[in-house]
């Protein structure tokens, strides 16, 4: 696969939506980036299908279009032809699919306005977002130690959860179980822990896999700001983390 228009706009995509996982992306290997760009740009296009509309039955619909696209990439037949589902079929296999699938599926979620059910209902969202899609990213490069990925994941993913709470309790959703000084806390002390545990284990990534789980590189210096003050997350003055990333990305470390 070579970088043709199709992964170009994926790449400008993921630029302009994601920059963290852009600058993860261009970190890594070039031939890295063939899986990277497809699949972060398939994840900029899902996570923002529920907010492009306030019709909840025209939200479900793109999310559908989404899963439609991802059964035809399983069953290994024709795929609709587009920018991103077009190069995403190429670097993903079938199982992998399914995992997208239920991605797609927890971002029903963002769509209407009622809290999670649980602190279970809660873990599920964000593994089956941020893990499903790192753990696709790992294994494709050759990872297979799955629980330091989806550590790492976790610890990303409540990072970038924490410093969307103001744009969520503004569009009327309810981000957090508990929502106190304290829960914020809490939860930011737990993902941190998952990062570090993650970090234990780096050494059972190998080195051609560790460019999926770049993205944690921002993750550390929002989780720890979190745990020792809590109300920067309601005031949105969670630290920019990019000079960070940048220092880490460097030596392809998280």
């Amino acid at each position: 696969m070579t970088f043709d228009a199709d992964l170009n706009a994926c790449a400008a995509m993921v630029e302009r939506a994601d920059p963290w996982r852009f600058r993860a992306a261009m970190a890594a290997p070039v031939e890295a980036r063939k899986l990277l760009f497809p699949l972060y740009a398939f994840n900029v296009e899902v996570a923002r299908a529920p907010w492009v509309t306030q019709e909840a039955m025209i939200a479900e619909m793109r999310l559908q279009w989404w899963r439609d696209a991802l059964e035809e990439i399983a069953k290994g037949g024709p795929v609709r032809r587009h920018e991103v589902t077009t190069p995403l079929a190429g670097v993903i296999t079938p199982e992998d699919a399914k995992l997208l699938d239920e991605l797609v599926a927890a971002r029903r979620w963002d769509i209407y306005k009622d809290p999670f059910e649980d602190a279970g209902h809660f873990e599920r969202y964000i593994d089956q977002t941020a893990g499903h899609l790192m753990w696709v990213a790992a294994r494709r490069l050759g990872a297979t130690d799955e629980a330091v990925v989806r550590d790492a994941a976790f610890a990303t993913g409540i990072a970038a959860w924490l410093c969307a709470i103001p744009n969520l309790e503004e569009a009327g959703r309810v981000p957090l179980l508990d929502g106190t000084p304290e829960g914020v806390s809490a939860l930011a002390s737990g993902a941190l822990q998952r990062l570090k545990s993650a970090r234990a284990g780096r050494g059972k990534i190998p080195a051609q896999a560790r460019a999926a789980l770049l993205p944690a590189a921002h993750a550390g210096p929002v989780l720890k700001a979190a745990v020792a003050d809590p109300q920067k997350v309601s005031q949105a003055a969670l630290p920019d983390p990019r000079r960070h990333f940048a220092l880490r990305a460097m030596v392809s470390r998280w």
